[in-house]
């Protein structure tokens, strides 16, 4: 096995790493409760860029029922978030094997 290759593949991995990670960061992932009376977007990172509840939950005046579908919608995006880092994983241990 050639050792200069090795380190090139390596390298080359690395930089795409990065650029993935780069472009996670930047992508917006969606988490909903209840029908989407409750959204929440995050990014990659874990950013949250905005919370949206419905005005006809907020009429009904429970509070407790509204923090619950909040954590519902957040749960939701943080696991996209990390089912989309698995498939980004998968596709560079892949392409590590082919070569």
């Amino acid at each position: 096995m050639d050792i200069n290759k090795l380190m090139a593949n390596a390298q080359a991995m690395q930089k795409q790493m990065e650029r993935a990670s780069e472009e996670m960061n930047k992508t917006e992932f969606t988490g909903t409760a209840s029908n989407g009376l409750v959204k929440v977007a995050m990014t990659g990172d874990f950013k949250v860029k905005s919370v949206n509840i419905s005005a006809d939950i907020m009429s009904k005046d429970d509070k407790e029922m509204v923090e619950d579908l909040i954590a519902i919608a957040f749960n939701e995006a943080l696991g996209k978030i990390e089912e989309r880092k698995n498939e980004l994983l998968n596709v560079m241990a892949k392409k590590m094997s082919i070569r």
